[in-house]
């Protein structure tokens, strides 16, 4: 099966608190094994769907380091601009699926809030990867570096409409600062 590098992921998963948004398709469960030794690391924000918590937010990172019975999660983005100071949540992540280890349930504010997000699609190869909340309300595309390449930017938005999300609606905020 292949593996997959996962260094971070975008920011706000705090989804409970984010503003309703209109659902895409349900998006299919993940089914490819990802390898969680290789999830440690940064993820940079690429595209989003709109969300309360990232409103404004610019240059959004994640860092994951292993913990204890998981991952912390460090997220972070600057909101009105790069200028500005980092806004930044933390949380605790744990596998809830282990047959794939894609399923993961992530809590923040010391577990007061708790929410589902898939990896729904991995190229590691190309060093991009989408992850959204099963429900297909909410969609990242995050990446191992700022930017992706034109063409892999485009492999990558086709895959979010192929997973049935409204690509018109995502959000492109400026890539972090390397």
């Amino acid at each position: 099966m292949p593996t997959m590098r996962l260094t971070a992921f975008p920011l706000a998963l705090a989804a409970l608190l984010l503003a309703a948004a209109p659902a895409a398709a349900a998006p299919p469960a993940p089914s490819e094994r990802i390898e969680l030794t290789q999830m440690m690391g940064r993820w940079y924000e690429i595209a989003r769907l709109p969300n309360k918590m990232q409103s404004g937010c610019q240059g959004g990172t994640s860092e994951w380091t292993r913990a204890a019975g998981g991952y912390s999660v460090v997220q972070r983005c600057h909101k009105a601009g790069l200028s500005k100071p980092p806004t930044e949540w933390k949380a605790t992540a744990r596998v809830m699926d282990p047959a794939t280890n894609a399923k993961l349930q992530m809590s923040f504010f010391g577990g007061l809030v708790k929410q589902e997000y898939w990896v729904l699609d991995h190229q590691p190869d190309q060093g991009w990867l989408v992850l959204g909340t099963p429900g297909g309300n909410y969609v990242w595309l995050m990446a191992e570096r700022p930017t992706l390449p034109a063409n892999v930017r485009t492999q990558a938005l086709a895959r979010l409409r192929q997973l049935g999300y409204d690509v018109g609606r995502l959000e492109f905020p400026q890539p972090a600062r390397n």
